[in-house]
């Protein structure tokens, strides 16, 4: 590839949007939902191990 061919890839791929971070931000959501989730829940049990 020569310089102008990689400038002009570089430059279309920095305009393709936030979709890493999106992606990145939603993945932590669910972590931390499922997270949360578990956490809350497990203070209903009501159990043989306690």
């Amino acid at each position: 590839m020569d310089p102008a061919t990689t400038l002009l890839a570089v430059t279309h791929a920095a305009d393709q949007g936030p979709g890493n971070t999106v992606r990145i931000v939603l993945a932590g959501s669910l972590v931390g939902a499922v997270l949360l989730a578990w956490f809350l829940l497990r203070g209903y049990r009501r159990g043989d191990d306690d």
